[in-house]
């Protein structure tokens, strides 16, 4: 398990509170307006700096909705493929993102993915979002809920992802048949590519499956997060 580095800002409701919930942060410094924080579960001993809606928002990128509520705390520990996925059921799903960047989709997917019992969101160190601000907040407490693994190298990681005794299984709109079609059963990983490019070569020859969604043939097109949420329910309703 990698040890967290620095610490980082979070902020909006949901996102907060789970923090501020989650016994695996450490908590450094809140600020909330007094609004902000009658809507909060403070942990005993820490502090609240008041604030206004104005400093808060100097405080932060521009346009982030923060609610009147912002929390300095570290990182989390990233977990290793092995420690989270060894010992899973034969029903246990898992999602896979290749190369997906926009913070706000992948904040989407991390808040789906916990939602429907996904055991663990998988995607590179590079070229991924941190796990931190946009992302947190789009997630709404999705992070602290849902083990979110980075790799150095997407492949070996999917290798590593079989050996496990998962089938990995790779969406795309130019696939044979669709993924109720398929009928996949067992341990599966839902793979993701990124809007526009889809999954690169090496990581779709890796694939076991390819699989698409049932859409309009002259309107394919889905936004990556949307596509994730229909696909990982279709693989999750029959459990």
């Amino acid at each position: 398990m990698k040890k967290s580095k620095d610490d980082t800002l979070l902020w909006g409701l949901h996102a907060v509170n789970a923090a501020l919930q989650n016994p695996e942060r450490r908590h450094q410094t809140l600020w909330a307006t007094a609004n902000g924080v009658k809507e909060l579960a403070i942990p005993p001993g820490l502090s609240v700096k008041d604030c206004d809606m104005a400093t808060l928002n100097k405080m932060l990128p521009e346009n982030a909705v923060h609610q009147g509520v912002v929390l300095k705390a570290s990182h989390l520990e990233e977990p290793s493929l092995g420690s989270v996925l060894k010992n899973c059921n034969e029903d246990t799903k898992v999602v896979i993102l290749d190369h997906v960047t926009d913070p706000h989709n992948v904040g989407a997917i991390v808040r789906t993915a916990a939602a429907l019992g996904a055991q663990a969101l998988v995607m590179t160190e590079k070229h991924s979002p941190p796990l931190s601000g946009t992302l947190a907040k789009t997630a709404c407490g999705g992070i602290e809920a849902l083990p979110i693994i980075k790799v150095t190298n997407l492949a070996r990681a999917m290798d590593e992802i079989k050996e496990l005794g998962f089938w990995t299984v790779g969406l795309d709109e130019h696939a044979p048949q669709t993924i109720t079609e398929a009928g996949l059963t067992g341990k599966l990983a839902l793979v993701m590519g990124a809007e526009g490019e889809g999954l690169r070569r090496l990581t779709r020859e890796n694939c076991d499956h390819m699989v698409k969604l049932p859409t309009r043939e002259d309107f394919s097109t889905l936004n990556v997060s949307v596509a994730t949420a229909l696909a990982l329910y279709e693989l999750v309703r029959g459990r």
